[in-house]
């Protein structure tokens, strides 16, 4: 399909999402009439007869009716059977799982109930705590992160309980469940993987990495693929948490107590993971001006062909569906004979407190199903969660990289960020104290010492 094609279903799709979405809301009340067929696409760029298609939907939904020779008037369909749910979901989540087409068919399966969707403005895990104890939403999209911040504070009271699908990778279940009650459905997943430019290596006759390699071999190829003022051969997004988290857990360390439960840093492992960054950020990957206009995400910098190698997600790979850079997948390197990978789990939750709760059920029932879940795998690069669809083998719609399927071979080295050891509250005050140490403006035993202090303060 032309792309032309694809942004007029868009347009079209726009407009009904947008004219129910008002009505049913309020903003356009009952009895007030729709500008007319040939404005209302002047102002979405498509046909009369296209419009007419719109509007006949919104007649057969009882939202509109056709007065001959007058217009179209709003009647506002009766609120009786009908039922509106919110669904907070994470900006690129949009993207990353074809959301848009995934509600319209659950609107077509389900016509009694309509969904509002709206991206949350905050992705705090205070912030989205909150959303859910004002009801501000009946569905929510929580990664396992945020989830570990509910429980933490005790707020697992704000999320209703699920059935486990046995159809749902295991381990994914385990990483939102507490107390043997699961609390969210996983929806999508992807571990941390390399990404890598073919065409590079073989500008720079390269062999390509296997799942052997290590960190120096990375290293050693990054220095033969950088190209001056033209590319550089390794990069990913330093500042980021689940890029901090993957490093630290690369030597297969957490932070650690002594026999009085005290937190020990010096002489530890996760001191050598520190140290290990330190060199990563000083001596390994490009520096670059953070903020405004100057930031790059890696993804971008990769599609642009300026970077040969970046760390990355399933999830973001999905930045580069446009692109027409020859990619390929690797595993992280192993460092001192240790092979891990951060895991990165998106679930759907559904508010306790919701009036509607058995049509929120519904929508995740629905968003987790074979049918939406093979939309997933088949029109986006992220991993659903369910097994059969991630499995699924078949004639491809776009261009998958032939390693797409490496997930599997790494399930073994996948780790959760809460294995680290640390609480959300010990992590916050974490980056703020090592922000000194990395930037080469502290002494080790100074920011190792307060560290210690802090941690054991927060845990008194």
């Amino acid at each position: 399909m032309s792309g032309s094609r694809k942004t007029f279903r868009s347009r079209q799709g726009e407009l009904l999402d947008r004219l129910r979405d008002d009505i049913l809301s309020g903003q356009l009340k009952v009895g007030d009439y729709l500008p007319s067929e040939k404005a209302i696409a002047e102002d979405y760029g498509i046909s009369n007869k296209t419009v007419r298609k719109v509007l006949d939907i919104l007649v057969a939904e009882k939202l509109i009716e056709k007065l001959p020779r007058v217009g179209n008037i709003v009647t506002g369909r009766s609120k009786e059977g009908v039922v509106t749910i919110k669904l907070g979901y994470h900006g690129s989540t949009l993207h990353e799982t074809e959301l848009k087409e995934l509600l319209a068919l659950f609107h077509k399966a389900h016509p009694n109930i309509v969904v509002q969707d709206v991206a949350l403005p905050n992705n705090s895990p205070e912030t989205l705590q909150q959303y859910m104890e004002y009801g501000m939403f009946d569905v929510i999209t929580l990664s396992d992160t945020e989830f570990r911040h509910f429980r933490e504070n005790g707020s697992l009271h704000l999320l209703s309980p699920m059935g486990v699908n046995p159809q749902i990778n295991p381990f994914l279940s385990r990483a939102f469940t507490d107390q043997e009650t699961l609390y969210l459905q996983p929806f999508v997943y992807s571990p941390n993987v390399v990404c890598y430019n073919r065409d590079h290596f073989a500008q720079a006759g390269l062999l390509e990495p296997d799942s052997g390699w290590t960190w120096e071999e990375l290293f050693e190829m990054s220095d033969k693929l950088t190209v001056p003022n033209e590319r550089i051969g390794f990069n990913f997004n330093a500042t980021h948490r689940n890029r901090i988290s993957l490093i630290l857990m690369q030597g297969g360390s957490k932070f650690e107590r002594n026999a009085e439960g005290k937190y020990r840093l010096n002489g530890s492992g996760m001191m050598d993971s520190f140290r290990f960054y330190l060199d990563i950020l000083s001596q390994r990957i490009a520096p670059f001006i953070p903020g405004g206009s100057w930031e790059f995400s890696s993804e971008e910098l990769f599609a642009q062909g300026k970077v040969s190698m970046i760390i990355t997600t399933y999830l973001s790979l999905n930045h580069l569906r446009k692109s027409k850079i020859h990619y390929e997948l690797a595993p992280l390197p192993s460092r001192d004979g240790k092979s891990v990978t951060l895991l990165i789990a998106l679930a759907l939750a559904v508010n306790k407190q919701s009036a509607h709760k058995d049509e929120a059920y519904k929508l995740v029932e629905f968003l987790t199903s074979p049918a939406a879940q093979m939309i997933i795998r088949q029109k986006t690069l992220s991993i659903p969660a369910l097994k059969p669809a991630a499995d699924w083998v078949g004639k491809e719609s776009l261009y998958r990289p032939s390693r797409y399927n490496l997930y599997r071979e790494i399930v073994p080295t996948f780790r959760l960020g809460s294995e680290l050891g640390l609480s959300q509250a010990q992590w916050q005050t974490f980056v703020r104290e090592v922000a000194l140490y990395w930037a080469g403006l502290e002494q080790e035993e100074v920011f190792s010492e307060r560290l210690e202090r802090k941690f054991n303060e927060m845990s008194v």
